[in-house]
């Protein structure tokens, strides 16, 4: 059952409230895969729907020695396979002319020297005021040397409420640990002011995330009943289909909690449990979400055995075709106890969530590729529709999809035709593609964006980031003193571990079925 049947046409540049300053991105790792899989294809986007500012220079460093021609062949190759719009050659073309490129190392104080004056070069060549933004698709290692460079060179200044402009994104991880990450906070910190930073995560940038607030505060029918005496709980999927592959030297040092639940799950939680901000000013949206962080109920001693699972993925079959067990993937020590999969359960302890559980899962090697966030409702009372404890009344549940296919959905139980009273429960399913006339943009566009206006509501501010972490680390360190050396397994293609079932059905409810 469809929410509606008509179709919305929207103009991109009906999306542009704020004008974009001209601006020179320089992206260091610029030979590596992100620039070619996301960022350049993200640009060529926003082109094509005529958010770019009226000038600009993309400039990307990378260790590989390589012309401005050669680079501007490698991008247009991630344009054609990875791009939502075609490649229209004219405008790819006007675009290639605006694309640079630059080989150094990112420890050679030489570099920001010979950056230095390319960007002023160019800046000069394009008449472009100064502005400069600095993407670090490089590993946390590099930020220090980087982020010292930048500024003994005079390439970036701290910001000093004039322009032109500096800003820095920062691509995760933030850390490994709540110490770590404060490191790199200081590194950056010394550089730029907290105001210039924009830590990126990418699931900030998905439509359905975003529609997450418009859903909660632009209708009056949740925000009444989005509390305890309404909901009985709520569950957050991160679900990936794909093993390792390539990434196990990263996953390895990573695991499943680190990678997706520090950064990607906790800000859906942040969304989903946010009291509702008085205005959307960025600070004020961010100041919202950390104080669902500062609720968080700790997970220490031994309740980390009872509200957290772990385990690893086993020999199995995904999509047709057979994957070896992490254990044996290319890469993985044969001892490893780094986890594929994470289920946790945790409380919002403040008046609102109070007695709610949120019930995160996450794991490579499953049946499918999807995310959402699904609320459920409380059961209605044991009376005329729900009459029959042999047979309960499905609760009514909001699903929020984030992928693959963005939309929302509301379970609502109707009656079914007939001389017979009897029951079922029907979704009501909106999907952006069909309603909007248009695929949702990229999550990339939207935040690069977002950066070239200054709006940082969708990025981490430093105190969301430690304190994270700092709720993170506490689980970490738990499974750290248990000295466990082999976990729980699960088959390739499969949901998981019967552990992360009981961890649900000890309390009565059950994981849903994507």
């Amino acid at each position: 059952m469809a929410l509606s049947n008509d179709r919305i046409e929207i103009s991109p540049a009906q999306e542009a409230s704020v004008p974009v300053e001209p601006t020179t991105l320089v992206i260091f790792g610029g030979s590596g895969d992100l620039a070619k899989r996301r960022l350049i294809p993200a640009l060529y986007n926003l082109l094509l729907d005529g958010l770019m500012p009226s000038n600009y220079v993309v400039l990307g460093l990378g260790r590989r020695p390589m012309s401005d021609e050669e680079f501007r062949a490698t991008l247009r190759d991630g344009v054609v396979k990875h791009s939502r719009q075609a490649l229209i050659d004219e405008t790819w073309n006007a675009f290639a002319n605006h694309l640079f490129y630059m080989a150094g190392e990112n420890d050679d104080p030489t570099t920001y020297v010979r950056l230095k004056a390319r960007a002023e070069e160019l800046e000069r060549t394009f008449q472009l005021p100064g502005n400069r933004i600095f993407y670090l698709s490089i590993p946390p290692s590099s930020f220090t040397p980087v982020c010292e460079g930048l500024s003994s060179s005079g390439v970036a200044i701290k910001d000093n409420g004039h322009a032109p402009y500096a800003r820095i994104i920062v691509e995760k991880p933030v850390g490994r640990d709540l110490t770590s990450a404060q490191a790199i906070n200081t590194v950056t910190g010394r550089v730029f002011d907290e105001s210039q930073i924009f830590r990126i995560d990418h699931y900030l940038g998905k439509e359905t995330v975003q529609n997450l607030m418009v859903v909660r505060f632009a209708n009056s029918i949740f925000e009444p009943i989005w509390n305890h005496k309404y909901i009985d709980h709520v569950q957050i999927t991160v679900s990936e289909a794909e093993g390792v592959g390539s990434r196990s030297s990263y996953y390895e040092e990573a695991g499943a909690l680190r990678d997706m639940v520090q950064n990607h799950m906790l800000q859906l939680l942040c969304l989903v449990a946010m009291e509702p901000p008085y205005s959307l000013d960025p600070d004020v949206v961010r100041n919202a979400k950390m104080e669902v962080l500062r609720c968080l109920r700790p997970i220490i001693g031994k309740d980390v055995e009872k509200f957290t699972v772990r385990a690893q993925y086993t020999e199995g079959t995904a999509h047709g075709e057979p994957m070896p067990g992490y254990r044996r993937e290319k890469g993985v020590d044969p001892t490893s106890t780094t986890e594929t999969y994470v289920a946790v359960k945790c409380f919002v302890e403040n008046w609102r969530w109070s007695g709610v559980p949120f019930y995160l899962r996450t794991g490579k090697a499953l049946p499918l590729r999807a995310s959402e966030i699904a609320v459920q409702f409380k059961d209605i009372p044991q009376i005329l529709f729900n009459a029959n404890g042999q047979s309960p009344q499905a609760p009514n549940v909001l699903t929020l999809r984030i992928q693959p296919e963005e939309g929302l959905s509301l379970r609502i139980v109707s009656r079914v035709p007939g001389t017979r009273a009897q029951t079922h429960p029907v979704e009501m399913n909106f999907k952006y593609g069909e309603v909007f006339g248009r695929p949702s943009p990229e999550a990339y566009e939207r935040l690069l964006l977002d950066v070239m206006v200054g709006d940082a509501s969708r990025f981490m501010r430093r105190d969301a980031v430690e304190a994270s972490w700092a709720w993170i680390t506490q689980i970490l360190e738990g499974w750290q003193q248990s000295g466990q050396r082999w976990l729980p397994e699960y088959q390739a293609g499969t949901w998981g571990p019967v552990e992360a079932d009981r961890l649900i059905q000890n309390d009565g409810r059950s994981w849903r079925t994507l």
